[in-house]
């Protein structure tokens, strides 16, 4: 059975402003920072509410992922693709994830943004940072490695690891590929269960606004906008560092493979706000796939390259990890040697790789990087906790528009990528419709999140 491919909904090109998801959002955001910092005891108290979305987008990760992946892989007539997409996509991940972690170290260098602070690492309060080390403790690359194999074949679907989901759905498409015609029944109830899975989606995206008011709302309560003044320095370098690396480094990449970065903001305006809002990259992911997949990327690529790339490339923490690694060191004080850096990176390069899309993730890789490089005091890290949560912002949509980056370039170069329908999405036109009832032919580029 095969999934049509639908038109998107003129509704929503006609839609009042005040109805459409990516101003909800706004409006959210900006009633959060009133709330949180005029009256900061009862923001701080709205944390609920971003933690309860960002669970039911959680909740709905592992089907989205399975069956995009299963239905997808399914689909293709030679398998030899998937392990041809799967290198392709390592590839990019590791050479602009590397990248990523240079810049940060580059800049650092030439803004200097801890210089001058000459803090004595022994007068630091280290006990609010004791926990994020804890959980750094147990990233060691072996334990990393056996967490992506599963207890059993269905509890990845129950659980909350993207890799043992990836791993488990690209295991069980290739079996379905390979069985054949018997296995044909299984194929059309996936694709038809992919409907109403993706209809959840475009159910629970309603509350965004809801979790993104709680959720800055906490962030400005609990820290307050006077803790920036303090560290504005890192925070401003930090932000102008991602936003060249995304508009001139994947800009770049996205103009040799002919799209627009600008373009490609507008189309997930909605996804954006919503990152920022939660401070979370995963309260976007299954929209990021529904939309990739709209844009004319194989359903098999936006499978296998999104989850992944949720894990390993992660664009926006690899620039916060050595960007705060030199502030520490130059805020205490500490030269470090060419070859202590280059150490600090190849470190940086491992602790990065399996941290999700979650708020924290970045600061507790940070604690796992200095936890192995002597040189760099970790009770440093007590200098930036304040600040941590309002460039957790910056990291998650560094992240995600990193990932969006890659799945259009990974797809086009595996030619995989309807050039047609990738402009009609950019350039905000209707698609060509293909079924008078979308929903019913079980497309999930049907379901408009917007």
């Amino acid at each position: 059975m095969a999934i049509a491919v639908a038109a998107e909904p003129l509704g929503d090109r006609r839609m009042p402003l005040y109805r459409q998801l990516y101003f909800q959002v706004i409006v959210a955001i900006t009633l959060g920072v009133v709330v949180g910092h005029f009256e900061p005891e009862i923001g701080a108290a709205l944390k609920p509410l971003g933690d309860a979305f960002i669970k039911l987008v959680k909740m709905i990760i592992a089907p989205v992922i399975f069956l995009t992946i299963v239905t997808g892989i399914a689909g293709i007539a030679e398998l030899r693709t998937v392990g041809r997409v799967f290198v392709k996509a390592m590839a990019y991940f590791l050479f602009f994830s590397t990248l990523a972690l240079v810049v940060g170290m580059l800049v650092a260098h030439a803004v200097q943004p801890g210089a001058g602070m000459n803090i004595d690492p022994s007068t630091l309060d280290t006990a609010a940072v004791e926990g994020y080390v804890q959980q750094s403790q147990q990233m060691t690359l072996t334990a990393f490695v056996l967490d992506i194999i599963p207890t059993t074949l269905v509890s990845p679907l129950v659980g909350n690891n993207l890799l043992q989901v990836l791993l488990i759905a690209v295991l069980f498409g290739i079996s379905l590929a390979m069985v054949g015609p018997p296995g044909k029944p299984v194929l059309h109830f996936l694709q038809a269960l992919t409907a109403p899975v993706f209809t959840l989606v475009n159910l629970l995206m309603k509350a965004a606004p809801i979790g993104a008011f709680g959720a800055i709302a906490f962030t400005v309560g609990k820290y307050g906008l006077s803790s920036l003044t303090n560290l504005a320095w890192l925070v401003g370098t930090f932000y102008l560092t991602s936003l060249l690396f995304v508009l001139v480094v994947l800009g770049t990449m996205a103009r040799l493979c002919g799209f627009s970065i600008f373009k490609l903001f507008r189309y997930l305006k909605a996804e954006l706000w919503l990152v920022l809002g939660t401070s979370s990259s995963e309260s976007a992911l299954p929209s990021l796939m529904e939309k990739m997949e709209r844009a004319g990327c194989a359903k098999s690529v936006v499978g296998m390259v999104v989850p992944t790339g949720y894990s390993f490339n992660l664009d926006g923490t690899n620039i916060y990890m050595t960007l705060a690694a030199l502030f520490i060191a130059q805020a205490t004080n500490i030269e470090l040697s060419i070859g202590q850096q280059v150490g600090l990176l190849l470190i940086a390069m491992l602790t990065s790789k399996g941290a999700a899309g979650v708020t924290g993730a970045g600061f507790i890789t940070l604690a796992a990087t200095l936890a192995v490089v002597p040189e760099v005091p970790v009770a440093g890290m007590a200098l930036i906790l304040g600040v941590d949560r309002f460039m957790s912002e910056c990291r998650s949509l560094t992240n995600f528009i990193g990932n969006a980056v890659a799945t259009l370039v990974v797809a086009r170069w595996e030619g995989q990528l309807d050039r047609a329908a990738l402009r009609r999405a950019l350039n905000d036109e209707p698609a060509l419709a293909a079924s008078p009832n979308p929903a019913v032919a079980g497309d999930p580029r049907a379901l408009d999140v917007d």
